[in-house]
């Protein structure tokens, strides 16, 4: 029960990863808001979870979606202890096929979604003069480039530069910014990067799933649940003392 009495906020929560946290929170004794583009799933997901979850209509790219979760947030529980940046989409192509609308629609949710959803927790927060927690989630993408994944790397790098400012200029609130950076997680984003690579390494679908997932040095892709913990203690009283990390959780992928 690490989370007891805490309040926190997951964006894209309904399904994959933001899910296995949303259940984990809830396990460790946090109120948890199941924040999400999808409000009908968002809404079957959290009533799988019980009494600790609550459904949140929540739309990254649109300022006053972000603003009326926060209330909702703060109507519902009194305030936000905790907030993780978990919404984002992928997209893929060779440098020579990168379109404009590709580009800008993956830095307006995966950048400009994280940012001004950090922001607008970042303010309920000190209003509150609580402190708080605010995770954001990177990827191994963002360590370092991929020849058919340049935006969607310079996107997750952006996010750790994000984390590393956030936290500097937000510990004298006390509110600590960390970021994960998950490897290669099955989940059904993965199942649309397969898709992609299917198209643009001509190999039959599933291969390239396959192929990474052999890779990790720890013998398999990871699952969402496997990045719980790391998320569980970032957000608890434990991590009080660690401002502006990104943490690799990725079975030996990479080594910073």
């Amino acid at each position: 029960m690490r989370l007891r009495g805490k309040s926190a906020l997951i964006t894209g929560s309904a399904r994959g990863i933001g899910k296995a946290f949303a259940e984990t929170y809830a396990r460790e004794g946090a109120t948890v808001a199941i924040a999400d583009i999808d409000l009908s799933a968002a809404e079957k997901t959290a009533a799988a979870i019980g009494d600790k979850a609550y459904a949140v209509k929540l739309d990254v790219t649109d300022q006053a979606s972000i603003d009326a979760a926060v209330k909702a947030v703060e109507t519902r529980t009194g305030g936000l202890d905790v907030l993780v940046n978990n919404a984002a989409i992928f997209d893929l192509a060779p440098i020579v096929e990168i379109t404009k609308a590709s580009y800008d629609k993956l830095f307006t949710v995966n950048v400009a979604g994280t940012l001004f959803m950090l922001q607008a927790a970042a303010r309920s927060m000190i209003g509150r003069g609580k402190g708080g927690r605010i995770i954001n989630m990177a990827s191994q993408a963002g360590r370092r480039g991929e020849p058919l994944v340049a935006v969607y790397c310079a996107t997750k790098a952006a996010v750790i530069s994000l984390t590393q400012s956030a936290g500097l200029d937000l510990i004298k609130h006390r509110i600590n910014v960390n970021g994960i950076a998950p490897g290669v997680v099955d989940s059904d984003m993965w199942d649309q990067v397969d898709a992609l690579f299917a198209k643009y390494e001509n190999r039959p679908k599933g291969e390239k799933k396959r192929l990474v997932g052999e890779n990790v040095p720890y013998g398999r892709m990871g699952r969402p649940e496997d990045l719980a913990g790391m998320a569980v203690f970032l957000a608890s009283d434990e991590a009080e003392y660690i401002v502006a990390q990104t943490y690799n959780v990725d079975g030996g992928n990479w080594m910073s």
